[in-house]
């Protein structure tokens, strides 16, 4: 009898089990159809496998700006106290891009206009502190959540010509491709000006540069035949591929050649995650508030008044918006544009929202410590690997927050394997270029322009700005001064302020 209840025990807690797991399964596909109808990954042809490969290729391709952006600061700023600030300014603005806007997309502190704050306010001969230079930044989200709110920058955003709207993305395409390029030492500069990287791995000669540049090579090759055999994630695929082959022939070569260059991989060691927070506690976070108004250092110095520090307010401020918004916009029609993220005019899905997210991630981003925070562009990276919904962002977002407590992580992944991303991102944006009517000097010039001074020029807003400006004058002086809108006379005028009253 004790058998018999026993085994009657055994066989209604095996019940119970199952039960609760029946009952259990349902719960979790519930949750999980919840998370689907929220971001939309059914209904916009993708899957989570998917989503999460887009959010993790598109972290991969700009983990990079995580030691990029504090290393600029030099030893104005602790490097941690950046650290943490670009990284909490990222994971707010990614997160806002997943759960607001629910675009794959991703947002960080921009190089450019890090390198206006390090190199212009907080220059040797400047005067300005890092908290001043917080207080710029505030203001810039501050007029952009104003812009934003009104409609105002929507507008601007469609007043942009049809001719420099078509070139955009293949001058960011370029402009993405230079950057691989440069960061893999395939572009080389010198004295004379720019040359192709050598590939004589044998040499012995600057071997790991040799190396960096033919893995990028190989990477996007690889990158390329994963894409026509239909593979998801071949982007993130070839840069993993490209990163094993990096450090296995590293490695080997390092060995057989200098056995000093193995300290490339003693270089990767887990520090105290909280030593960077100390310093973004007490160098960074609430300065804006606390001594960001306080521009006695600058009016100490010798020939400068209330007059002069009006007038540098004005002209700075003028300058961190205009990189802003044309950073932005240019990206969103970047990036949206090869991935089918927009509308029936062109425009970016929810164009107001992505808005939004960057003039908040900055206001808060700023308060953090961090500069003006804007979609990256390396985002195309990650809409070019699937990514179509707010999911992949959620993804990268949770990345960065990993990258807080595990400050070398960043270090792990070489520029070559990003580098591969970036410059096959390139490949693909290059499509547009087919869509300019090059018989039509009123809209080539403009076109040719936008597209060649953003790599040249190292900046998308300031191609925007050339394009814009060659376009009005071209149109005005051929009979076609109709065809420009006043927004369009509005925005061309401030970028010729910019580059006249400005560094």
């Amino acid at each position: 009898m004790e058998e018999q209840t026993s085994k009657s025990e055994q066989g209604n807690t095996e019940s119970t089990k199952e039960v609760g797991v029946a009952e259990a399964e349902p719960a979790v596909r519930k949750k999980i159809g919840k998370i689907d109808g929220f971001f939309g990954i059914t209904e916009s042809g993708s899957s989570y496998k998917t989503e999460i490969i887009a959010g993790l290729t598109t972290f991969m391709s700009m983990v990079y700006a995580m030691l990029v952006v504090p290393g600029m600061y030099g030893d104005t700023v602790p490097f941690g106290a950046v650290y943490i600030a670009t990284a909490l300014g990222a994971i707010v603005g990614t997160t806002l891009m997943a759960l607001l806007a629910k675009m794959p997309l991703a947002q960080a502190s921009g190089l450019g206009a890090t390198a206006y704050v390090t190199g212009t306010l907080l220059g040797k001969a400047s005067g300005f502190t890092y908290a001043n230079a917080m207080v710029f930044v505030l203001a810039d989200g501050i007029i952009f959540t104003l812009l934003t709110a009104t409609g105002l920058r929507k507008k601007i955003l469609k007043a942009i010509p049809d001719e420099v709207k078509t070139a955009i993305p293949v001058g960011i395409g370029l402009f993405i491709a230079f950057i691989g390029f440069k960061n893999a030492g395939l572009a080389v500069f010198s004295d004379g000006g720019i040359g192709f990287a050598s590939f004589n791995v044998l040499s012995g000669v600057n071997y790991l540069g040799a190396m960096s540049a033919l893995v990028t090579v190989l990477g996007v090759i690889a990158i390329a035949v994963l894409t026509k055999r239909g593979i998801k994630g071949g982007i993130l695929y070839g840069m993993l591929g490209a990163a094993a082959l990096y450090y296995i022939a590293a490695g080997i070569g390092c060995a057989w050649r200098d056995a000093d260059c193995l300290k490339l991989f003693a270089d990767f060691s887990i520090t105290n995650p909280f030593a960077a927070f100390v310093d973004w506690g007490s160098e960074s976070v609430g300065r804006v508030f606390t001594s960001g108004f306080d521009f006695s250092q600058y009016l100490s110095i010798e020939g400068n008044n209330f007059g002069t520090l009006v007038v540098v307010i004005l002209t700075s401020a003028l300058s961190l918006c205009m990189l802003d918004m044309f950073d932005t916009l240019g990206t969103l029609y970047g990036a949206c544009s090869k991935g089918g993220l927009v509308d029936g005019d062109g425009n970016p899905l929810r164009m107001d929202k992505c808005m939004l997210t960057d003039a908040i991630a900055t206001c808060v981003g700023s308060v953090c410590g961090a500069t003006t925070v804007t979609t990256y562009v390396e985002a195309s990276s990650g809409v070019a690997a699937g990514g179509k919904t707010g999911f992949a962002s959620l993804v990268t977002a949770i990345c960065f927050a990993v990258t807080m407590f595990l400050s070398p992580i960043a270090q792990i992944i070489p520029s070559c394997a990003t580098s591969a991303a970036l410059v096959w991102v390139g490949v693909l944006m290059m499509s547009s270029v087919g869509k300019i009517d090059w018989h039509d000097p009123v809209a080539a010039l403009p076109a040719f322009l936008t597209i060649a001074v953003m790599p040249f020029g190292f900046s998308i807003s300031i191609g925007i700005g050339v394009g814009l400006i060659s376009c009005v004058l071209v149109k005005t002086f051929t009979g076609k001064i109709r065809e420009i809108s006043p927004i369009t006379w509005v925005i061309s005028a401030l970028f010729i302020a910019m580059f006249v009253l400005t560094n």
